[in-house]
């Protein structure tokens, strides 16, 4: 113990057993030979985190050093990193929390070392939680694209806060919670580290929902010992088969129960009771096999176990033959065990099980071998796809970033083909025109025709696993607005807002062109300075949307005689109808149906750029403040501010929140609930109800109203198209002698 003698001088003997029984797991559990170089790296590492956070203790009153501690064995024992992450995994604490700075970390232990601290340390002092919060994220995803160990790292770190989580006030456990099951829960699933993953939902059960998580462990425990007996009965005779048919081939069986969340899951989703499921356990099949006998191995054990049980055809899944996108490969196939029981039954090979088991890290170990899988380069295109999303221009804030990333990146995924055989991942209902953007960008924006599996589709038709897809192009077709309907990628998404964009830009060039023109025959003056005030003064948001109609001929410029140049300000000639600040977007008569904009603004672009609808829960109407929720499958939703679910949705996924506004409303219907309240005086009283809200011509789309004695309560929804006829609605029948309340429903 002389190594870490150092210790034992500065601190209490408590302290010092804390870091000499730390620093000799660490040393235990590194793969031998440790380099001598490496061991004393570790040890001053060890040695400048614990001066570091010598007065810090956790939640739970223990020093704080015992967390690094923690999450350095984390990242040997479960995720087989080496001792360059064992370095970063104790100092990942020292920058953010003490007054160590990431410049005496790269003295002391070198650049790698530094990059991967500096990586895991959050940003301080930045301007709102929501900035924050979106910003760590993106600087933590940009410090993975340098070195994936970051991500691995802070894998073994939330880890640990979690497994001892209980010792936080429950606010910020289950804002920890849901910000891993939002976050770190998809990450580990495509790096493929599925124990993790595991526990991440394990443990978000057990904070969010602590009662169903409780009885579902509790049943599991109650059923333990009849489930081993069955599991021994299952596995004994397909022991005895591999034995007979594959001698000389090591192998070994585990019988395991799903995890508490992955039962939850199925009787939630299946809406079936615990007693009703019946692959309550998985069998695993592990192979001891050379590289280029894993497949024909895999499929000969499988043939064995089909022979014994009857197969599920429509469970089967091969990932050997097409591994998933995180490099994940086994066999799964579903059984009928004894007494009619679903059995679960996956069959893999050392590797394989060491990959599922501790994801990317594994992929290190078998350098000597290949590099990865079969599909060899499918985290290189993965991160090519992160770093697309990191250095796209046309994302203006972290917030976009992370909703970009999330939405791209942690959705299921569908494998295609090209025409030369070569296998592309895309997210889940992802569609033709996706997987032209996906090739390229040019390709996508000049895309003709689409043909899958030989056969002309829409370009919004959704691609299937094994699809292949040949992409027919014209330099002369061009993005249009329609086409943001038809895909569901950011990248495709991006791509086709910058070529609007891009056809914006030139067309406000041919419109300034135009107008210069007119301005030298009316006004023998430029036009450049000014387009703002026209464009107030014509009813167009900004100058590019007016100077975009001017191109288009959608404004009228014989109306330019009626204004007067004085001095450099044009005004209205005391003749004309209007005048900028009589003339409104609104009221302005000079728009055609081209030019009108968005019902909404969305983050300062015209709704129309996005997928969005009117949330049901808040049933939104013109003038009523709002803001835009970014959900991962249902495009944007539009929110009223004084919406039941508005603080949850901030709070919890801030970064999913972007500012939103009403634009120019063109006729349209909206539907509004209320609530209304009274006495019923007898035969006629809904009537006169209707009535009333008939003759302000109002339309009733439904109506639920029941009555207790002398009273009546209901539902009414209205068919409004602005939040003014909503409150002259709920005014007008508050007026009613026999309504005692009316009140606007969430």
């Amino acid at each position: 113990m002389s190594e870490i003698a150092p210790f034992s001088s500065n601190v209490n003997e408590e302290y010092a057993h804390i870091l000499k029984q730390g620093y000799r797991r660490i040393l235990q559990r590194l793969p031998k030979p440790i380099d001598e170089k490496d061991r004393k790296s570790i040890r001053e590492a060890l040695y400048l985190a614990a001066e570091a956070h010598r007065h810090q203790y956790r939640a739970s009153g223990e020093p704080y050093i015992t967390h690094p501690i923690a999450v350095a064995q984390i990242c040997i024992e479960e995720i087989g990193l080496g001792p360059t992450a064992v370095i970063a995994a104790l100092l990942h604490d020292v920058v953010e929390d003490t007054s160590v700075g990431i410049e005496e970390i790269r003295k002391k232990f070198g650049d790698t070392v530094a990059l991967l601290v500096d990586g895991l340390t959050k940003l301080k002092h930045t301007e709102t939680s929501n900035y924050r919060q979106a910003e760590n994220l993106a600087r933590f995803m940009r410090a993975m694209l340098k070195d994936v160990r970051v991500v691995l790292i802070k894998m073994a770190d939330r880890l640990h806060n979690l497994r001892t989580i209980g010792s936080m006030e429950k606010a910020k456990q289950i804002r920890i919670v849901t910000e891993t099951d939002t976050i770190y829960t998809p990450l580990a699933h495509r790096l493929g580290i599925y124990n993790i993953k595991t526990e991440f939902q394990d443990i978000w059960l057990k904070v969010v929902r602590p009662e169903e998580y409780r009885d579902i462990a509790n049943r599991l425990a109650q059923t333990k010992r009849a489930r081993e007996q069955y599991i021994r009965e299952f596995i004994r005779p397909i022991e005895e088969a591999l034995h007979h048919r594959m001698p000389g081939v090591k192998f070994r069986i585990l019988g395991r129960p799903k995890s508490i969340y992955s039962i939850w899951s199925k009787m939630r989703n299946k809406e079936v009771a615990f007693e009703d499921i019946y692959d309550l356990f998985a069998i695993r099949i592990i192979l001891d096999v050379p590289f280029e006998e894993e497949r024909l191995a895999c499929w000969q054990v499988y043939a064995i176990v089909t022979d014994i049980y009857q197969n599920i055809p429509s469970r089967q899944k091969d990932w050997i033959t097409t591994p998933k996108a995180n490099g994940y490969e086994s066999l799964h196939t579903s059984v009928i065990g004894p007494g009619g029981r679903y059995v679960e039954v996956q069959i893999r090979t050392e590797r394989m099980n060491d990959i599922a088991e501790r994801g990317y890290a594994a992929h290190w170990k078998y350098k000597g071998l290949r590099l990865l899988n079969r599909n060899e380069n499918t985290f290189e295109k993965w991160f090519d796809r992160i770093r697309e999303v990191l250095e796209n221009p046309e994302v203006r804030n972290a917030n976009e970033l992370i909703i970009d990333f999330e939405n791209e990146l942690f959705s299921e995924e569908v494998y295609v083909l090209t025409p030369s055989g070569e296998i592309r991942f895309l997210r889940e209902g992802a569609t033709a025109l996706d997987f032209a953007f996906d090739i390229h960008s040019d390709i996508g924006c000049t895309s003709r025709n689409i043909r899958v599996n030989g056969r002309i589709v829409p370009f919004n038709y959704v691609l299937k696993n094994g699809d292949q897809v040949a992409v027919e192009t014209d330099k002369n077709c061009r993005p249009s607005l329609d086409w943001l309907k038809y895909v569901t990628t950011s990248k495709a998404r991006n791509r086709i807002r910058a070529a609007l964009k891009e056809q914006k830009r030139r067309q406000a060039a041919d419109g300034l062109e135009i107008l210069e023109r007119k301005f030298r025959r009316y006004f023998n003056t430029p036009a450049e300075d000014h387009v703002d005030m026209l464009a107030k003064w014509y009813g167009f948001q900004d100058r590019l949307e007016f100077l975009v109609a001017v191109s288009i001929e959608e404004v009228d410029l014989t109306r330019l005689k009626e204004l007067r140049l004085e001095g450099n300000r044009l005004t209205p000639n005391q003749d004309s109808p209007g005048s900028p600040a009589a003339v409104s977007p609104s009221t302005s008569s000079l728009y055609r149906a081209g030019a009108v904009p968005s019902d909404v603004i969305i983050n300062q672009d015209p709704g129309h750029y996005y997928v969005y609808t009117f949330a049901t829960c808040c049933s939104p109407v013109p003038g009523d403040p709002i803001f835009a929720y970014v959900t991962t499958r249902e495009g944007v939703k539009i929110h009223r501010k004084t919406c039941t679910n508005a603080h949850y949705l901030q709070t919890q996924y801030p970064y999913r929140i972007l500012p939103a506004e009403w634009g120019n409303i063109a006729k349209g219907s909206f539907v509004a609930i209320i609530q209304v309240m009274g006495v019923d005086e007898g035969p006629g009283t809904i009537q006169r109800l209707t009535d009333r809200i008939s003759n302000i011509g109002i339309s009733i789309r439904d109506m639920n109203i029941g009555g207790e004695k002398a009273y009546f309560s209901g539902r009414i929804s209205l068919i409004v198209s602005n939040q003014h006829q909503l409150n002259q609605v709920i005014s007008v029948l508050r007026k009613l002698p026999f309504v005692s309340s009316v009140e606007r429903v969430e």
